[in-house]
């Protein structure tokens, strides 16, 4: 894996343990799904979301695994357990491993096989913007989280701690 390579999925693993850290500070399986007004997502959905967008876009795609997204059902199902959203969750971690275990730079470099939103990308750009994708949701998820639990902790998200290139000052 290249340097490159190994940075992104550092902060998508990150990001994902970050997000499973999330769901599971939620007091209830039924706080997950709670719509509060001017949100019209709960954390449930965008866990479902991402965790769906990660294992067809990686996993799927760059990866060979046989995931079949349904990107309508995770904007429409409700009420699973906080155990099924970790679940899912815990199972885009293992694509996004899987497959960058096996990606260079060349892989990197070339056209996604895809085409996303109508246009043509190059694969790093791509999975630059998936990374970016899923902090952008990862922060609607832990004001979600606050507002439905009044809560003011965090869970310790985005840490630069946890970068590949992180080591203790001297």
């Amino acid at each position: 894996m290249t340097s490159q390579a190994s940075a992104i999925s550092t902060i998508l693993v990150r990001e994902l343990t970050s997000l499973r850290q999330e769901i599971e500070a939620y007091p209830s399986d039924a706080d997950v799904w709670r719509v509060v007004p001017g949100i019209s997502n709960p954390g449930g959905t965008l866990a479902l979301h991402l965790a769906g967008n990660l294992q067809h876009f990686v996993g799927r795609v760059l990866g060979g695994t046989d995931y079949v997204r349904n990107r309508d059902l995770e904007f429409s199902a409700r009420g699973l357990p906080k155990s099924e959203l970790v679940a899912k969750i815990s199972d885009a971690v293992a694509a996004v491993e899987q497959t960058f275990r096996r990606l260079d730079q060349a892989a990197l470099e070339s056209e996604y096989p895809e085409a996303v939103a109508k246009v043509r990308l190059n694969t790093g750009d791509f999975l630059i913007h998936l990374a970016s994708h899923l902090a952008y949701h990862l922060g609607q998820v832990d004001y979600h989280r606050r507002i439905v639990t009044g809560s003011t902790t965090t869970v310790g998200t985005v840490s630069p701690t946890k970068l590949a290139s992180a080591r203790p000052v001297e």
